[in-house]
């Protein structure tokens, strides 16, 4: 083969490689764009619930300048959807309840109404749905002024937000858990105007859906949809983290510390004629292990002594 030859073969192998290569780009492009089409924005779903949850406002209301509803009304839109939590009212429906409470103590209700104390459901974790912040000196979200002082203390600072120029949205869901007032979940989420057809794939802004929530202007405007699509994807994300926490939120924590009402004695075993561990005065708290024999419970107490009271003569710390 002389030179000519041996050119023109190279030539044509390169040829015949750029035109395989063109098609074969062209087919991953296609199939990438198609697989991002048939993307949905999906509520997750749940077969069990993780507990009852409050969704509560944040302090600083930043959407009333977007002409939107609050972002608890379209957090509590997502739970009922989803089905992973208990939705307890610690807003409006709740001053509503408390109303009808002052009503039957008063006498005011007919006979039988059976409303009275010891029917509210205790909510297990408290949500608080926010911007990230650009603020980097923000005292993030007061849940004590929230809940009257239920938990008091500062939230953990958030550092992001609405960028109205570049249709972009940073968001963050901060789930506490009352029992403890541990920060048991820090979930955040990001969409762009660019996400919008993801969305709107599954008709996710169709059918009144967060308008009948009372969460309006999330599907009706160009940035509220990217609002929406932030928290669905934070929302996503938390409800992930609740699968790998402990079914029971309340068996999970410590137990409620309990006050004696009456002298006593520890024991160290649940039998009241075995060793006396210490005498019990009134008022003095002790701590719960879980442990129960009968009336007799085992307990700890302040300086770390451990044994068995009986339950009759302690009650629930206030």
């Amino acid at each position: 083969m002389n030179c000519s030859h041996a050119l023109r073969a190279v030539v044509t192998g390169c040829v015949t490689l750029s035109l395989l290569a063109a098609p074969l780009a062209s087919f991953g492009a296609q199939t990438a764009q198609e697989q991002r089409a048939q993307k949905e924005a999906q509520i997750p779903t749940c077969t069990k619930k993780y507990g009852a949850l409050a969704v509560i406002e944040p302090e600083k209301q930043w959407w009333v300048e977007y002409n939107l509803g609050s972002p608890a009304a379209l957090i509590k839109v997502y739970v009922n959807k989803s089905g992973c939590f208990t939705l307890v009212d610690r807003g409006k429906g709740m001053a509503a309840a408390q109303a009808e409470r002052a009503l039957a103590s008063s006498g005011e209700l007919r006979g039988g109404s059976n409303v009275g104390k010891g029917q509210v459901k205790a909510a297990d974790y408290v949500l608080v749905p926010d911007l990230i912040s650009q603020n980097k000196n923000a005292g993030g979200n007061r849940f004590g002024a929230a809940l009257g002082g239920l938990l008091g203390g500062v939230a953990g600072a958030v550092v992001g937000g609405i960028n109205l120029k570049k249709k972009t949205a940073d968001v963050v869901l901060t789930v506490t858990d009352v029992r403890s007032s541990e920060q048991l979940v820090l979930s955040e989420g990001h969409s762009t105007k660019t996400d919008l057809g993801w969305g709107a794939g599954g008709g996710f802004f169709t059918g009144g859906m967060f308008a009948a929530g009372g969460a309006s202007g999330y599907s009706d405007t160009e940035i509220g949809q990217v609002i929406a699509l932030a928290y669905l994807q934070a929302y996503t994300d938390m409800v992930q983290k609740f699968s790998e926490l402990p079914d029971n939120a309340s068996a999970a924590n410590e137990k409620q510390a309990v006050t004696m009402q009456k002298p006593g004695r520890m024991y160290t075993t649940s039998q009241p004629t075995s060793k006396v561990v210490r005498p019990l005065d009134p008022g003095m708290m002790l701590y719960p292990t879980g442990n129960k024999d009968g009336v007799m419970w085992e307990v700890e107490d302040e300086l770390g002594n451990k044994g068995w009271v009986s339950s009759v003569l302690f009650g629930l710390a206030k």
